[in-house]
């Protein structure tokens, strides 16, 4: 058997395959190494490609102009310029945080913890002391000044009438106390705030002795017997204007629960009185049925037969206790019974009776 090589004729129609492989492939392999060469040359080395649209040119850094940073120079601070004679109340208008360059005086605040100059404070340039705390530049004397010039068209004269301050307290009797507090903090409310003082006198309510008696027990330590105030301090309700409607209520709701008598309160004696009061006693019945006696006897009727006659009408009963020997006896009973017995009320109250009496002594006892 031989080993040579023998040549095998094709047909044309395999030829024709061949060739038609041939020109599908080759071409493809051409195209593809074209574009990836030709984009590693576009490529730029160290930097990222970027994306180029049709129709758009790029702009070069070349074309760019470059920006110049110009350096301002800074201001010296205000208070250096500012004249001695400047209005303050334009420097500052309104509330605002410190601010040194606007203070033409020395200020110091703070503290320098382990550091050299330890003794000395912190100046005001750079200070956030300063800054922590609100400040009352803008309420100064002038500043007040021109604010009252400024609301002074939106106010009335103040009243002819009231001169004095005892005219004040007539017309005005009810005094109401608020306070407001400024603090340097997370919010500007401070519970406080809301607290509400309520003072008036008892006699500015016009009671009689039932309503004056109710009043005071209902009020109890809120009533100071040695100045005659009531004081109603409301802290309830979160609002200042609340408290304020709640403390009015509650003098409102004391004022007419005294002026009712309730069917229990009717049996309370004398006994159960704080203290003694002439015009409901036994004593001012008994000094008016006595005079009208004494009357009578001088009119020349015999008291002991008409029983009737010795009874006083209205008329006489009103006339005698407008007298000042009667007024003169009743400060002296109340006083007697009210202060005890000293040399003071019982000589008021023997001069009291012989006047009364009408019996005259050379002698003073």
């Amino acid at each position: 058997m031989s080993n040579s090589k023998s040549l095998i004729p094709l047909c044309n129609a395999v030829h024709q395959r061949i060739l038609s492989v041939r020109s599908l492939v080759i071409p493809r392999k051409i195209r593809t190494y074209t574009e990836s060469e030709e984009i590693e040359k576009k490529k730029p080395v160290g930097e990222f490609r970027v994306f180029e649209i049709d129709g758009v040119v790029p702009r070069r850094d070349g074309d760019r102009p470059k920006r110049t940073i110009r350096e301002k120079e800074i201001p010296p601070p205000r208070y250096k310029s500012m004249p001695i004679d400047q209005d303050w109340t334009r420097v500052w208008p309104t509330a605002a945080s410190f601010n040194y360059s606007k203070i033409p005086f020395p200020v110091r605040q703070g503290y320098v913890h382990k550091n050299e100059n330890s003794v000395s404070i912190p100046e005001r340039y750079a200070n956030i002391e300063l800054r922590k705390i609100p400040n009352f530049l803008h309420l100064t004397p002038a500043h007040v000044k021109k604010h009252c010039q400024a609301i002074k068209k939106f106010c009335t004269p103040w009243p002819k009438v009231l001169n004095t301050d005892e005219k004040c307290h007539k017309l005005f009797p009810i005094t109401v106390k608020t306070r407001e507090y400024c603090f340097s903090g997370s919010t500007l409310s401070d519970e406080r705030a809301r607290i509400v003082t309520l003072q008036v006198k008892l006699s500015a309510l016009k009671l009689d002795y039932h309503g004056e008696d109710k009043i005071k027990r209902l009020l109890g330590e809120r009533y100071n017997p040695v100045d005659d105030i009531i004081t109603l301090t409301t802290n309830r309700c979160p609002l200042k204007k609340q408290n304020y409607d709640y403390a009015m209520y509650l003098l409102t709701a004391c004022y007419y629960e005294a002026n009712k008598t309730e069917p229990w309160e009717l049996e309370k004696a004398d006994e159960d009185l704080d203290k003694y009061y002439w015009d409901r006693s036994q004593s001012k019945h008994n000094i008016v049925q006595l005079l009208h006696k004494v009357h009578l006897t001088d009119q020349g009727k015999n008291i002991l037969d008409d029983v009737e006659s010795t009874n006083p009408d209205e008329e006489f009963t009103e006339e005698c206790l407008k007298t000042s020997d009667v007024a003169a006896y009743s400060e002296a009973v109340t006083d007697l019974h009210n202060e005890g017995e000293n040399i003071i009320t019982i000589n008021n109250y023997k001069n009291s009776v012989l006047n009364i009496l009408n019996i005259r002594t050379d002698s003073k006892q």
